[in-house]
């Protein structure tokens, strides 16, 4: 069981002891505590809230609604939603933030409030530091029974997201229902099943979906990684489809399954996507540094540069606003369209693919063999807690100080070939250890020698 506070907000399980675990008073705690800095801001007293499909979603949710009201906020509940609408909601409704209740790709067990600020992108790390000072300082004043918010549900605004995404230029409709692809999609039992269908059969594609009850009872692990996305492969292969398609249980991660049954890969999902946002508009591109590089491969492509953020979405954004990217976002499968929102989007990224597979008149295996092909490896390494891990970064990069290195998020090196990657996980007491090479035997020999070199350091 676990309880995680931390700048983006709270996630944990559901259940046990308060103050160990996402219990009804921790809900509240934090809920309240978003709140009363809201005030403080004197932002608009308006929040909108969404959920996704999980079985502690409608009682997460409660909670926390009623404890805005609490404060003398209005709730605009989009009920069953995805965090982009969510997202795209919150300045629609001018409010002056959004919370979602969803924990993304992790089990069932767990439920977590993500909170948005009032142009619903995530909170900054400035803000989220104040609001776990005022969590910790628990002095928050509620309202009196005269002055109390009020609680209304909104039907809808999920078409209007898709009606937005529609509207973007470089979605090309007409040249995707002329294909009329056959899409398998897995929605894992959550609001990919209410989210998802409706824009592929918009775009005049055949749907066949597996888990599309929203029932929260997820149907293997929700991360839409390669190992729990088995049964979407058989089921392309077995349907005839074009392609497959894999989204997490709040819609924001997005992958996809060729024709044969083998993966596109979720890193080259933002690949993709990049190459044909850059076919229509030159310019710069952004992901984090754990990202693959064929994504600077494809922006120097077509002439545009490509930088690289600290790990978070909340820095990928920051990065593309200070660089006017034209697309970014992060390896896992989160697109981020600067037209639409400032927030990972399966479903724009959806659009966006479908059009640049329609008009490449490729299949999905051979739009992938056209990419440079990469290999990841992600390892990890305990931390004893005497090890200082500011000095150790700082004995490897003088270690590798003749090689192009970078230190805005740990440290990560680039060989000609190669990359690594090492930062403390904000969640354990660990060290990642990324590294990317042409095959999976190259990456996976530079994870083992980084780690013989810690090695060495700690040992001396």
């Amino acid at each position: 069981m676990a309880l995680i506070k931390s700048i983006s907000g709270i996630r944990g399980t559901i259940g046990g002891k308060a103050g160990n675990n996402l219990t009804p008073i921790d809900i509240v705690e934090c809920t309240a505590a978003f709140g009363y800095w809201l005030k403080q801001e004197e932002a608009p007293m308006t929040v909108v809230i969404g959920r996704d499909g999980r079985i502690s979603g409608a009682l997460v949710s409660s909670l926390v609604s009623q404890t805005l009201v609490s404060l003398g906020f209005e709730v605009v509940d989009l009920g069953l939603s995805t965090t982009p609408t969510v997202e795209m909601a919150v300045p629609a409704f001018n409010a002056g933030a959004g919370i979602i209740v969803t924990a993304s790709h992790n089990p069932k067990q767990w439920n977590a409030l993500k909170f948005l600020n009032q142009k619903g992108e995530f909170i900054s790390k400035k803000d989220g530091e104040t609001l776990l000072q005022l969590l910790s300082d628990g002095a928050i004043t509620f309202n009196e029974v005269d002055d109390l918010g009020s609680y209304r549900r909104e039907e809808g605004y999920l078409d209007r997201h898709i009606e937005q995404i529609f509207a973007l230029p470089a979605v090309d409709l007409a040249a995707v229902r002329a294909k009329s692809f056959k899409v398998v999609v897995d929605a894992v039992n959550s609001t990919g099943a209410m989210s998802v269908p409706p824009i592929l059969e918009r775009m005049g594609c055949e749907v066949v979906l597996i888990n599309g009850e929203v029932t929260g009872e997820f149907a293997h692990n929700p991360e839409p990684l390669p190992k729990n996305l088995q049964q979407l492969s058989e089921a392309v292969v077995s349907h005839g489809g074009d392609l497959g398609i894999a989204v997490d249980p709040d819609v924001d991660r997005l992958a996809f399954v060729n024709e044969d049954g083998t993966m596109f890969g979720e890193e080259y999902t933002l690949v993709a996507v990049a190459d044909y946002m850059l076919s229509q508009r030159p310019g710069s591109t952004v992901s984090n540094l754990s990202s693959t590089r064929a994504l600077r491969d494809v922006t120097e492509k077509h002439g545009g540069t490509y930088y690289a953020s600290a790990v978070g979405e909340v820095n990928v954004v920051e990065k593309m606003k200070e660089v006017d990217a034209v697309i970014g976002g992060e390896g896992n499968g989160g697109i981020i369209v600067p037209e639409l929102h400032y927030g990972r989007d399966a479903l724009a990224g959806i659009a966006l693919f479908l059009s640049h597979l329609a008009k490449s008149g490729k299949t999905m295996s051979a739009l992938r063999a056209s990419y440079p092909s990469y290999e990841m490896v992600k390892d990890k390494i305990a931390l004893d807690a005497s090890i200082d891990l500011a000095k150790l970064l700082d004995q490897l990069e003088t270690a590798h100080k003749d090689d192009p290195y970078n230190t805005i998020d740990g440290l990560k090196i680039d060989f000609p070939d190669s990359w690594v990657h090492l930062r403390k996980s904000n969640t354990e007491p660990i060290i990642r250890i990324y590294a990317e090479g042409a095959t999976e035997t190259e990456a996976a020999d530079l994870v083992n020698a980084i780690k013989g070199e810690v090695q060495d350091i700690l040992q001396h």
